[in-house]
């Protein structure tokens, strides 16, 4: 017999169009002449001859090529029945050397019907643990299992430095009908770079690994080979009163940072500190300044740095940027051992379309609509998922809980929900299509971020999921029983946009504009609101925060001191972007470091100290972060002074008897004599002034404290006579 193997199965095989090799390649038994016996086949291109080399026999087996494009075969004995059989291939490459492998085609798949049932199903909440490249060990040989999604195609291959990127040599098995590609490669370590090599059709993509653990550093898109098993962690503590620290009563207060241009060792575009470096550096600084927390912007791998990680590509792996992923992994249990938590930004609202990425991934519109009406995004020219495809909505799900499980993340913060939201989100005409009930809601979205939010607070409790959503949608941070979306929190950005623009007025113009400074009162307590200053606020032309403030240069700190003090006292938690807290004067640049000899002026020490005394009054003052989302916590003494631009309110705690009182003027003309009006008598200590001389203000106040006198005012039988320093808050504190 010459061979075995059914001829009109090798043409698919040599042509790249087999679904299954394994019905041609690796062990094949069958009966000749009565006798059982195996047949060996291997694909070997460029490769002049082949063998087989089984431990029961002393001298290796040669291989018979059938098929002048490598395609050898051999006919060996069975030994045992019962057990797999045990076998090498050696061959000869292309210099003329001889190598030794297994047989990638002698191994079964590892993927499971119940696998292969969640994963059709959307419900395998860990599918990175099965998709995707991992280390493992069968029968003793160590290799890695590779599993892609491409149902359309008509093959895949594992392509890379192992084979000289030839999609001949490996190509994969498909699982029907899931449209999963599977292959085991013996042989493979940690550390190799890969690629699937996609065909469809006459077209051959090169594609990335969606699940892929970690990248090659940009320019670069292959793939690599990751463990993430091997970190260990000590982090208990963190985890344990993770609950209480991230509670809605809990003071959190956030530095969002992109690590790449906090500070970084040279002038190089690509000089950054690593993930280790940045741990050390930036939990020094932020116990320093007070803060609670670190927002990172996206750290999942990303091909163009201008995009700040907001068009992700590989959205399982820490960018390479700055480290391996246990590089990454030492940088959030760092934080964790000083108290600091660490939320991500995420996008699952839209990706890039890089052509190694997820853009027609399998040759067709598999993670993205197939209309642009749907499936593509008119302001950021990017693609948005199709949440109605259970598999996708299965890729986007895990990878939200992956960043808890795997990099034991606080909190994730999910960017451009108002976009995922609307299917008519920034088009206009008949640029959008309806949803089946004729209504603007993107329900699948809205499906998917309810299913996510309840997922990721039921799996890993105590994490904050926030959203950035800028419109009026109802219940964003309400839990999905009550018809909510089921975030923890939302960024405020009506509150942002108004304060920003009040701030931004003259001081002699700011009484016309008192309402910008009041209306956020109205509906404070409709969300869980968190406070952002963000790095939209300090890019695209604006400027810094610093130079958007009007005024002198004296004015302009004073300006800044205020809307930080007045921001820190109002409902909400907070969230300040990086160079903010001590005045920045150049616009944020991806590319460069921050301005940290600024640090050498008193003005901007100043502000830098008025920020980490800020942080530290609003943890320990329980009035300032108890009842953030109750009217309880909360209430006017005087909202109505436009004229002086003065606003005065009470902040209360659990302990409605805990409180503080708080004076706002936003001119820079010094009120003397000022009455105010307080809820009980006795002595008010001024506690916080952000005009006092260590924070470079002119030092007026009311230091130490005051008396309250028995002279009604603002509705209260008690109030202060008080002297109220320019473009400042004070605070008042009742000792009893």
């Amino acid at each position: 017999m010459r061979t075995t193997v059914e001829l009109e199965k090798l043409g698919p095989l040599l042509e790249g169009r087999h679904e299954n090799p394994f019905e041609v390649l690796g062990p094949h038994e069958f009966e000749e002449s009565g006798q059982r016996a195996m047949a060996v086949r291997a694909y070997l291109p460029h490769s002049p001859q082949a063998w087989i080399i089984d431990s029961s026999q002393t001298a290796p087996r040669p291989m018979r090529r059938i098929h002048p494009a490598g395609f050898y075969e051999a006919i060996c004995p069975v030994r045992n029945e019962s057990s797999p059989p045990r076998y090498q291939l050696q061959y000869v490459n292309q210099q003329g050397q001889r190598n030794t492998m297994h047989d990638p085609y002698a191994f079964p798949p590892l993927l499971t019907d119940y696998d292969l049932h969640l994963l059709g199903e959307g419900t395998h909440w860990k599918s990175y643990e099965r998709l995707g490249a991992h280390l493992r060990t069968i029968n003793q040989v160590q290799g890695v299992n590779f599993a892609v999604w491409a149902p359309n195609a008509t093959s895949v291959s594992v392509i890379g430095d192992f084979n000289q990127w030839d999609g001949r040599r490996h190509p994969m098995r498909k699982h029907i009908p899931s449209g999963i590609w599977e292959l085991f490669i013996p042989g493979l370590k940690e550390g190799e770079i890969y690629k699937f090599s996609v065909k469809h059709g006459d077209q051959v993509l090169e594609k990335s690994d969606p699940y892929g653990f970690a990248a090659e550093i940009p320019p670069r898109t292959a793939s690599k080979v990751a463990n993430l098993d091997n970190y260990i962690w000590n982090d208990q503590e963190w985890i344990s009163s993770r609950e209480a620290r991230n509670g809605l009563d809990a003071p959190i207060s956030i530095y969002e940072v992109h690590l790449g241009s906090w500070r970084r060792p040279g002038a190089g575009p690509d000089e950054w500190l690593s993930y280790r470096e940045l741990a050390h550096q930036l939990v020094e600084y932020c116990l320093e300044m007070g803060f609670t927390h670190i927002e990172l912007l996206p750290v999942s791998e990303h091909p163009f740095s201008g995009s700040w990680g907001y068009q992700t590509v590989g959205y399982y792996a820490a960018t390479s940027r700055y480290g391996s992923p246990q590089d990454f992994m030492y940088f959030v249990d760092h934080c964790h051992q000083h108290g600091i938590g660490v939320l991500v930004d995420w996008v699952p609202a839209h990706f890039p379309r890089d052509g190694h990425g997820l853009v027609r991934f399998d040759g067709t519109h598999l993670y993205e609509h197939a209309d642009p009406r749907q499936g593509a995004h008119p302001d950021w020219g990017t693609l948005i998922f199709n949440y109605g495809r259970t598999e996708v909505r299965n890729f986007l799900l895990s990878n939200g809980l992956f960043w808890f499980d795997k990099f034991h993340i606080d909190g994730l913060r999910v960017d451009a929900v108002a976009s995922m939201l609307y299917l008519d989100y920034s088009r206009e005409g008949e640029d959008w299509i309806p949803n089946q009930f004729g209504g603007r809601e993107n329900l699948e979205a809205i499906d998917f971020l309810k299913t996510f939010n309840e997922q990721a607070h039921l799996q890993y409790p105590g994490v904050l999921t926030v959203a950035e959503e800028s419109t009026a949608w109802t219940g964003v941070s309400r839990p999905t029983y009550l018809g909510g979306l089921g975030f923890s929190l939302k960024w405020n950005m009506g509150w942002m946009n108004d304060t920003l623009d009040y701030i931004q007025h003259e001081p002699i113009h700011r009484k016309y504009h008192h309402d910008e400074l009041t209306f956020s009162l109205i509906y404070a307590f409709t969300e869980n609101f968190a406070l952002p200053l963000s790095h939209d606020e300090v890019v695209h032309g604006k400027g810094s925060l610093l130079d958007q403030v009007p005024g002198d240069l004296w004015q302009k700190f004073g300006n800044l001191r205020l809307l930080y003090a007045y921001m820190w006292t109002h409902p909400g938690k907070k969230l300040l972007f990086m160079g903010g807290e001590w005045g920045q004067w150049n616009e944020w640049n991806y590319d460069t470091s921050l301005q940290w000899d600024l640090l050498q002026w008193e003005s901007h020490q100043g502000l830098q100290k008025c920020v980490a005394d800020l942080n530290r009054l609003y943890r320990q003052e329980p009035s300032l972060h108890q009842v953030d989302f109750e009217h309880t916590g909360f209430e006017w003494i005087d909202c109505h002074n436009y004229n002086d631009s003065i606003l005065s309110f009470v902040r209360r705690g659990k302990d409605p008897s805990d409180f503080l009182l708080v004076a706002c003027n936003f001119t820079p003309v010094p009120r003397q004599n000022y009455r105010i009006g307080v809820p009980e008598g006795g002595w008010y200590e001024e506690i916080f002034n952000t005009d006092s001389s260590y924070y470079a203000g002119s030092n007026v106040g009311n230091y130490p404290g005051i008396t309250a006198e028995e002279i009604p005012m603002h509705g209260r039988p008690f109030s202060l006579n008080l002297v109220l320093p320019p473009l400042a808050v004070t605070v008042f504190k009742l000792r009893r």
